[in-house]
């Protein structure tokens, strides 16, 4: 019974959207009426989309944006990440082909047109797990990897400015260094 008037305490104090403390010190409070909500930092995180540069946190807490320069630095730095990473993706994959090692050709006879007996030849691409090439795909992977977690919690942060640094970066990062790349379309690549 105790239980439930502490509830109902709980739930009383959360109707106009504000937290009160409760005689229960295990109550957690959030506010109802507020699309966010913030544990400790006192900043409280749109989950909208806006076009705003005060008391934008990037990344880190001490790292906030407050001003109109600092959005416009902000910017410019996410926007060259987003193109970095896209660099790297594709340097990976030139570094991958040009690493490959031990290349078989196995070549098979089939069945042609009128009886004839074809040819056809296979390659075989093996690679060594320890090895130079292997283990620096391994720590560009990971740097790839950190890198594609920023660009998410910062497009996260639902402000439009960062978010169009994002895609405009993705999308000039690709633009200048997947040209020269064969065209080859992965429908399997949609969360970096």
């Amino acid at each position: 019974m105790e239980h439930d008037h502490n509830h109902m305490e709980h739930m009383g104090h959360q109707m106009n959207g504000s937290a009160v403390s409760t005689p229960d010190p295990h109550a957690h409070h959030h506010p109802t009426a507020l699309p966010a909500h913030s544990h400790g930092g006192g900043m409280m995180m749109d989950m909208t989309f806006h076009f705003s540069y005060k008391n934008v946190p990037l990344l880190f807490s001490g790292l906030v944006i407050n001003t109109p320069g600092e959005m416009a630095g902000a910017f410019v730095a996410v926007f060259f990440l987003a193109m970095f990473y896209e660099g790297l993706k594709i340097a990976r994959e030139s570094l991958l082909r040009k690493s490959q090692v031990s290349i078989r050709y196995n070549s098979m006879p089939v069945p042609g047109p009128n009886g004839t007996v074809l040819m056809e030849t296979h390659k075989t691409v093996g690679q060594q797990m320890v090895s130079f090439p292997h283990i620096f795909q391994t720590v560009l992977h990971i740097i790839q990897v950190v890198i594609s977690y920023f660009l998410m919690l910062i497009f996260m942060t639902y402000n439009a400015y960062l978010c169009i640094a994002v895609a405009a970066g993705a999308g000039m990062g690709y633009f200048f260094f997947s040209w020269k790349k064969a065209v080859v379309v992965d429908i399997t690549e949609h969360c970096h």
